[in-house]
C-alpha cells in the first residue's frame, strides 16, 4: 500500500464550521446509489477497520453545484497521526470508470463516521491534488444522532502568515435525489432497529397496509369536508383529483385478475430465486469437496 506525501506527520488540525450560505455558493447533490455504495462497503469492511473512505465521481455544473454520481472505495490504513492509501488502486480503478464513463470525474472524496476528523485533513489534502476545491462526504453509519447523518464539506486552508494552522471544513447544502423505490431503501436504512430485511412478499404487505391508512385518511377528510367540520381546501382537492384520475379506469373483476397475476409472477420469481441460491450452494459444496478429494 503506497501512502502519499498527505500522510506526513504535524499536519494541522480539522476545524468544523457549521452551514452557511452566505459563506459558499457551492453546494451537493448526491444520487441515492452513492449512498447505497458507501454503506455496502462500511458492511463489507475488514474487521480492523473503523471506517471505509473512497472516491466520488460526478460533475461540476456551472451554477456551483457537484453532482455525485458514483463512487468507489479506496483501500486505506490510519493511525491517530498518520493516513496511507492505496494511490496506485485508485488511480487503476479511476481509470477504469473513464473507460464506461469519460464524463464522470473526480469531484471529492466520502468516509463514514460522524464529522470530520484529524485525518481528514491529510486526505482531503491529497484530494486537493486530484481536483480544485473537492468535496468531502460524510455517512454516520454508526448512528450517532439516533439516524444516519449525511453531511457535505467543502475546505480551506487557515494560515497565520506562512505557517499553516489548520483546515476549515464547511458544511454545505446538500440535496439526496431518489425515487420511490429507492426511498423505501434509505428510510429502511436510517432506522436504527431492524429486525431483518423485508422480502418481496413483506414489503408489498408493509406498503399496502400504508395505502389502505391513507385511502382511509382521504375518506375521513372528504366525510369531514361534506358534513362541514373542516374547511375545504382546494389545493388538497386537486391533489386527490389527481391521484384519483391516475387510476386505470378497470372494473373490479379486472383489477382483481391483474392483481392476482402480479402475485402469481412475484411468487414464481421468488420460488426461481430460492431454486438458484441451493443450486449455488450445491455447486459451491462439491467443488470443496472435489478439491480436497
Amino acid at each position: 500500500m503506497a501512502a502519499p506525501e498527505t500522510t506526513a506527520r504535524g499536519a494541522g488540525p480539522a476545524l468544523l464550521f457549521p452551514s452557511s450560505s452566505s459563506s459558499s455558493s457551492t453546494s451537493a447533490r448526491v444520487e441515492a446509489v452513492v449512498i447505497f455504495t458507501i454503506c455496502d462497503s462500511f458492511v463489507r469492511r475488514p474487521d480492523q477497520a473503523e471506517r471505509v473512505i473512497g472516491t466520488l465521481l460526478g460533475s461540476f455544473l456551472p451554477d456551483g453545484t457537484v453532482h455525485v454520481r458514483n463512487a468507489y472505495v479506496v483501500p486505506h490504513s490510519e493511525s491517530a497521526d498518520q493516513v496511507a492509501l492505496d494511490i496506485e488502486y485508485h488511480h487503476n480503478m479511476y481509470a477504469s470508470h473513464q473507460k464506461v464513463n469519460p464524463k464522470e470525474v473526480i469531484v471529492g472524496w466520502f468516509s463514514t463516521g460522524f464529522g470530520v476528523s484529524g485525518g481528514s485533513t491529510l486526505i482531503h489534502e491529497f484530494y486537493s491534488r486530484e481536483v480544485t476545491s473537492p468535496i468531502h462526504l460524510t455517512v454516520d453509519t454508526g448512528f450517532t444522532m439516533g439516524e444516519a447523518s449525511i453531511k457535505a464539506y467543502v475546505s480551506s486552508n487557515l494560515s497565520l502568515g506562512d505557517r499553516h494552522l489548520a483546515a476549515q471544513f464547511q458544511e454545505i447544502p446538500l440535496d439526496l435525489k431518489m425515487l420511490d423505490a429507492e426511498k423505501v431503501g434509505f428510510e429502511m436504512l436510517k432506522s436504527t432497529v431492524v429486525d431483518k430485511l423485508p422480502n418481496d412478499l413483506e414489503g408489498m404487505e408493509s406498503s399496502m397496509q400504508k395505502l389502505y391508512a391513507l385511502i382511509d385518511e382521504i375518506y375521513k377528510y372528504s366525510d369531514d369536508v361534506v358534513e362541514g367540520r373542516v374547511a375545504a381546501d382546494n389545493k388538497i382537492g386537486r391533489f386527490i383529483a389527481d391521484a384519483v384520475s391516475s387510476m386505470p379506469k378497470l372494473s373490479p373483476s379486472s383489477f382483481d385478475r391483474l392483481f392476482n397475476d402480479r402475485i402469481q409472477d412475484n411468487l414464481a420469481l421468488v420460488y426461481l430465486s430460492s431454486i438458484t441460491r441451493t443450486q449455488i450452494a450445491v455447486a459451491e459444496k462439491l467443488n470443496t469437496a472435489a478439491q480436497v478429494l
